[in-house]
C-alpha cells in the first residue's frame, strides 16, 4: 500500500473544484466516474464557474453541482458578498471529508481551511510555494511534463491510492431528451437528413483558427464529394463574422446552425455527425466525449496535453520545431503561422480517413434514434 493512501470507506462527501474554461471542466469528467465506480457510497459534488456547468450537469457520478457566477461582481460589492456567503453556507452544510482541487486558485486554500475539510489534494504548482499554501493540503502530487490533462486530473486520485481503470477514463457529456428534441427539430427544419459532417471553425482564441479561404475551400471540396456540411459556432460577434466570411467564399450551400445551440445541444449535434472537423477548442473535446470520429487542427498548443481524448481522431499540424510555444500567435501577434500554413488537402485527406472509420459510430447513433 502506498504511503499516502486514504481510507475512502471512512469518507462520506467529496468536493471537486475546477474553476477554469469549458474544455478544462469537461476533461475532469473521468474523475467523477472513477470516484463513483470505486466507492459508490460517496457523495461527490463539483464547484465550477456558472458558464461551464453544462460540461458536468447530469453526469451520473455527480451528486450536487455548485457554481460561481463571475457576473456577481458586476452587481456591486454587497450583492457579491451575499452570493459568496450563500455559496459558502451551502458548501459548509455538506460537511466534506475530501477536497480535490484541480486548479491553483487561492479559493481552494480558503475552502480547505474555512470548511475544515480533513483531506485535500492539489498538484504541485510552481508559483504556489508559500508555507501557508503547502501546509493547507494533506496531499500534493507532481506535475508530469507532456501529460494529458485527463491523466493530470486523475493523478489527484492516484495520489490518494485510487487507480482508475481504462473504462473509467472516458469523457462524459450527458444530454437531456429535451435538448435532443431541439436538435432533431433544427435538423429537420434545415432539411438535414442522413449522414453529415460538423465543421466548427472557431475557438474563443482566434490565434488557434485556420484561414477563412481554406475553411471555404475545404467545405466546397467536401460538398463536391456529396457530403452534407453543418457549420456550428458561438453567437458572439467575432465568431459570427468569421462564419459569415467563410460562407461568402463558398461555391456550395451549407447549413449554418451557429448561434442556435447550447453546449449540450452542440454535443448532441456532434454525436449525430459522421465526422467532426475543428480546431483545439471545447467542441473538439465534446466530439471526443461523444465518440464522434474527428479531425483536429493544431497550432501553438500542446498535442500531448490537449489532444482529443478518444480513439478515432487525427491531428493535422505542420509540426514546426517551436510547437508547442504556448504563445497567442507568433510573437504573441494573435496570428499563428503554424496553423495558417496547414494545407486544405491534408485536412481533406484526414477527414476522408475518419469518414471511413465512422461506420461503428453511426450504428451507435441509429440505436439512439430508435
Amino acid at each position: 500500500m502506498q504511503k499516502d493512501t486514504i481510507d475512502f470507506s471512512k469518507l462520506n462527501r467529496v468536493l471537486v473544484v475546477k474553476l477554469r474554461h469549458h474544455g478544462d471542466v469537461l476533461l475532469t469528467s473521468p474523475v467523477f466516474s472513477a470516484l463513483k465506480a470505486h466507492h459508490p457510497h460517496l457523495q461527490v459534488d463539483a464547484l465550477v464557474y456558472k458558464e461551464t456547468e453544462e460540461m458536468l450537469s447530469l453526469h451520473p457520478g455527480l451528486d450536487q453541482l455548485f457554481t460561481i457566477d463571475r457576473s456577481w461582481k458586476k452587481q456591486g460589492t454587497r450583492y457579491l458578498l451575499s452570493k459568496e456567503k450563500e455559496l459558502f453556507q451551502a458548501l459548509k452544510g455538506r460537511q466534506y471529508d475530501l477536497l480535490v482541487l484541480l486548479t491553483e486558485q487561492w479559493r481552494g486554500l480558503f475552502l480547505k481551511r474555512l470548511l475544515k475539510i480533513p483531506y485535500a489534494v492539489v498538484a504541485d504548482y510552481g508559483r504556489r510555494q508559500s508555507r501557508l499554501w503547502r501546509s493547507s493540503f494533506t496531499h500534493i502530487y507532481p506535475q508530469t511534463p507532456k501529460r494529458h490533462k485527463v491523466e493530470f486530473h486523475l493523478d489527484a486520485l492516484r495520489k490518494l491510492g485510487l487507480h482508475p481503470k481504462p473504462d473509467e477514463k472516458k469523457l462524459s457529456l450527458v444530454v437531456s431528451q429535451d435538448d435532443q428534441d431541439v436538435v432533431s427539430s433544427l435538423l429537420e427544419s434545415h432539411g438535414v437528413s442522413g449522414d453529415f459532417i460538423v465543421l466548427h471553425p472557431a475557438s474563443r482564441w482566434f490565434y488557434k483558427c485556420w484561414e477563412v479561404e481554406k475553411y471555404a475551400a475545404l467545405i466546397d471540396r467536401l460538398r463536391a464529394q456529396g457530403h452534407q456540411v453543418v457549420i456550428s459556432g458561438a453567437p458572439g460577434r467575432a465568431e459570427q463574422q468569421l462564419i459569415s466570411d467563410i460562407k461568402s467564399n463558398l461555391s456550395f450551400d451549407v447549413v449554418d446552425l451557429s448561434g442556435k445551440l447550447s453546449l449540450k445541444q452542440l454535443g448532441n449535434l456532434i454525436e449525430r455527425a459522421t465526422c467532426f472537423i475543428g480546431v483545439d477548442s471545447v467542441p473538439m473535446h465534446i466530439a471526443a466525449a461523444m465518440g464522434t470520429p474527428l479531425v483536429a487542427l493544431f497550432g501553438p498548443s500542446s498535442q500531448a496535453i490537449w489532444r482529443p481524448w478518444c480513439d478515432h481522431y487525427e491531428i493535422v499540424s505542420t509540426q514546426p520545431s517551436c510547437q508547442p510555444c504556448f504563445q497567442h500567435g507568433c510573437g504573441n501577434s494573435e496570428f499563428s503561422e503554424c496553423i495558417a500554413n496547414i494545407e486544405v488537402q491534408d485536412v481533406l485527406a484526414a477527414a476522408e480517413r475518419m469518414l471511413n472509420k465512422a461506420a461503428r459510430h453511426m450504428v451507435k447513433i441509429e440505436a439512439i434514434n430508435e
